[in-house]
């Protein structure tokens, strides 16, 4: 992965973790964040999204901050690993692309 992809993730993140805490005042800001924090890196060092290009992985990281938000992850992340396969619209390498989402599951143990 890219430093570039890896400093996306991170930032990504670190923004839904923010606008996390402002949609649900109830949360504790630093577990929100610690969560998001740990996600991101365990997707670094899993090298998830290591064989995309920028391209594929802009749109990886920008889906997975919507599904990790969604009250069924693993549901979120399944439609879009579909998705990837049956609709690819606008990705350079579909198969690449429901791999990594196939990562994602497997590494944040959903």
């Amino acid at each position: 992965m890219s430093t570039s992809i890896a400093d996306k993730l991170s930032r990504q993140f670190g923004e839904t973790a923010v606008a996390v805490v402002q949609a649900r005042p109830q949360v504790d800001p630093a577990m929100v964040e610690e969560i998001f924090d740990e996600a991101a890196t365990l997707l670094h060092n899993g090298l998830a999204l290591d064989h995309l290009d920028d391209h594929d992985a802009d749109i990886v990281i920008s889906e997975l901050c919507v599904a990790l938000v969604d009250a069924d992850v693993a549901t979120a992340l399944l439609t879009r690993f579909y998705g990837a396969t049956d609709q690819p619209t606008g990705l350079h390498d579909p198969e690449g692309v429901a791999l990594a989402y196939e990562n994602v599951l497997r590494i944040l143990q959903l």
